[in-house]
């Protein structure tokens, strides 16, 4: 697998062009950007620059995050979502950045919706931004997130979603954390449902060993320091054959607080036993 990095793991002290700056200083193969931090980077710089760097750089662009409460949206929120979808996608094009993640909806309204009606809506949204996606040459990695708030909670309902889409541009996006939030991943033979074409994207972190009802994104942890069975989930993904993106995706506040080169540096070398 490549060594990769998405930006979350040091938004709050970190920048595009550092970010980076530091993959390129520790040898990582990808970065994930997130579309909150690109805006910001177009502010000082443009896009050509951009290209300019992945030109001559040995990272490259790998995916967008994220379009997020992707689900049962208001034609306001729809509306927003969209022109944030599009703009991802005229910049992945622009970058040659081939996957953008879209992630469920999260309110505690999602806690009163059947199976029945999340996945008619799932799949009703996922072809639709299949169809303006497809027109950009862009990909979607549908991310299932166990926590209860969210709608789309675990790989099983993942992929009946997925495969009633049955479109070659939307797949999964594989969160270690994410899968470990959904009873604590007792049952990982459910990563064998994924076929290799559909794992658009594997994120990689650990977490701390708390209850599930106070386990947040703010416990994730760089892999190796937790107890999530990584060696396990990166077997299977090596059986399988994926040899695409590991990417270190954080949350964690004491991260934020760091040196972004101290997290870079320590990601790399935590990583890259798994890979």
């Amino acid at each position: 697998m490549k060594l990769g990095i998405n930006e979350a793991t040091c938004k709050e002290n970190s920048s595009l062009e550092l970010d980076l700056q530091l993959c390129e200083k520790y040898h990582y193969d990808y970065i994930e950007i997130r579309l909150d931090m690109l805006k910001d980077y177009l502010k000082k710089y443009t896009i050509e620059d951009l290209q300019n760097f992945f030109k001559t750089s040995h990272v490259k662009p790998y995916a967008f995050n994220s379009i997020e409460d992707i689900n049962f949206c208001s034609p306001a929120q729809e509306k927003t979502m969209l022109d944030l979808f599009i703009f991802a996608c005229e910049m992945g094009q622009k970058i040659n950045n081939p996957y953008i993640i879209v992630v469920p909806t999260v309110s505690d309204e999602m806690l009163t919706k059947t199976d029945e009606e999340i996945f008619a809506d799932s799949v009703k949204v996922l072809k639709k931004l299949s169809d303006i996606a497809s027109s950009y040459n862009m990909k979607l990695a549908f991310e299932p997130i166990g926590n209860p708030r969210w709608c789309v909670r675990e790989l099983t309902q993942c992929m009946k979603i997925i495969n009633a889409v049955n479109r070659d541009n939307v797949g999964v996006a594989l969160d270690a954390f994410n899968l470990f939030l959904y009873n604590k991943l007792q049952n990982i033979n459910t990563i064998d449902l994924v076929p290799l074409e559909k794992i658009f994207v594997y994120h990689i972190n650990d977490s701390e060993d708390l209850d599930l009802s106070v386990l947040d994104h703010c416990h994730r942890l760089l892999p190796g320091d937790g107890v999530i069975p990584l060696k396990e989930i990166s077997a299977k993904l090596h059986a399988k054959g994926y040899d695409g993106i590991a990417s270190i995706e954080t949350f964690r506040p004491q991260y934020w607080q760091m040196n972004p080169d101290d997290v870079f540096r320590l990601g790399a070398e935590k990583t890259k036993i798994y890979l």
